[in-house]
């Protein structure tokens, strides 16, 4: 390989093997190595289908390829590699154009790929809310206070029914205030002012707040891989990111429930930067919760504001983490059923220089 086509094989976010005339894998991306978990020097020469299990008939269209030297894709088909269980992959496979013999396959993780998408998704809709909050916090904040205030003068001299009306304006307009309040805040969030930060150090802040506030009904536990480099971001933002995330499992759990912190490390994964250059998260954060789960009809819009599972929930305290978290180059995704729900944060690498 060239230089230029080294370094593109090396940062391509999919699993990628090249195979030869004698179905034998002879070259693998790193991300493949993390998929396989295993190395490339010990795949190099193995059969490709003594390292993968396709649940599809591939090993004869090996053979169409290279005769037809045409490509093949095969969609939502369950892959396996013998050390994890089979996940659902979009499949493509394709002749090398100087080598007609050697095969090219590509695997997709169909589940990354969904969370990838709902992450630009969240992005985009914390964004409009951003005008929405400057909207809000100018157009009805202002007569609310005086709506406030009126009833507050009416009720010094109401008695009886009128007196419980007034009461109920006022208690429902301080209410509504502080809701905007909220979205206000929502709206000025400043930049990050991103430095090297240990996550660990992060989390275990926000622990130990959790377990004297909010979360003292809970067992919090954690499952660090303490070789973690340190990631690039604003501490004081990111604590507050897991705060909320901790305070939502905190109020879905049950008393005597258990709250989860995982921390790993994921090498494949890149989300795309503002000037469409990727960029990899490989510093992975789980919040995970024995809660009743995310109601369905809104799991796949819990990160846009004023989407809430909770009644009298405001909607705002995950999108203000998916913001913060865009913000932070990375990227926030939730997979939920009955009795687990599981919120993944990916954060970049703080630059080498900076971290040394």
């Amino acid at each position: 390989m060239t230089e230029v086509t080294q370094s593109l094989w090396v940062s391509l976010p999919v699993p990628a093997l090249i195979v030869d005339a004698q179905d034998r894998i002879c070259d693998v991306n790193p991300a493949a190595e993390t998929f396989l978990n295993a190395s490339k020097k010990s795949l190099d020469g193995h059969p490709v289908w003594d390292k993968i299990f396709v649940d599809a008939p591939l090993e004869e269209a090996f053979g169409r390829i290279r005769e037809g030297h045409s490509a093949l894709f095969v969609n939502a088909v369950d892959v396996g590699t013998g050390s994890r269980k089979p996940v659902s992959c979009d499949v493509q496979i394709a002749p090398l154009a100087d080598k007609p013999d050697h095969v090219l396959v590509l695997l997709e993780n169909r589940e990354l790929a969904g969370r990838l998408d709902r992450a630009m998704h969240s992005k985009s809709a914390a964004k409009s809310a951003i005008g929405m909050a400057e909207m809000l916090a100018h157009e009805i904040k202002n007569p609310l206070a005086g709506i406030t205030g009126a009833a507050q003068l009416i009720s010094m001299s109401a008695t009886g029914e009128e007196r419980e009306l007034t009461d109920l304006i006022v208690e429902e307009t301080r209410r509504i205030l502080k809701l905007l309040s909220q979205v206000e805040e929502f709206g000025n969030v400043r930049p990050p002012e991103r430095r090297a930060v240990n996550i660990h150090d992060v989390l275990d802040r926000a622990r130990k707040l959790a377990a004297v506030g909010f979360a003292a009904h809970m067992e919090i536990e954690d499952d660090y891989d303490p070789s973690l480099p340190p990631t690039w971001g604003d501490p004081d933002q990111l604590q507050q990111v897991f705060l909320n995330l901790l305070k939502n499992a905190a109020e879905a759990g049950r008393h005597g429930g258990t709250i989860r912190i995982r921390t790993f490390y994921e090498l494949s994964l890149k989300v795309r930067r503002k000037d469409g250059t990727g960029a990899a998260v490989p510093l992975q954060v789980e919040v995970i919760d024995d809660g009743p789960g995310i109601p369905p009809e809104i799991a796949s819009d819990i990160f846009e504001p004023f989407v809430s599972g909770r009644e009298n929930g405001t909607g705002l305290g995950l999108a203000l983490i998916s913001k913060i978290i865009s913000d932070h180059d990375g990227w926030i995704a939730v997979d939920s059923v009955p009795g687990r729900t599981v919120f993944r944060i990916s954060l970049p690498i703080a630059p080498r220089e900076v971290s040394q």
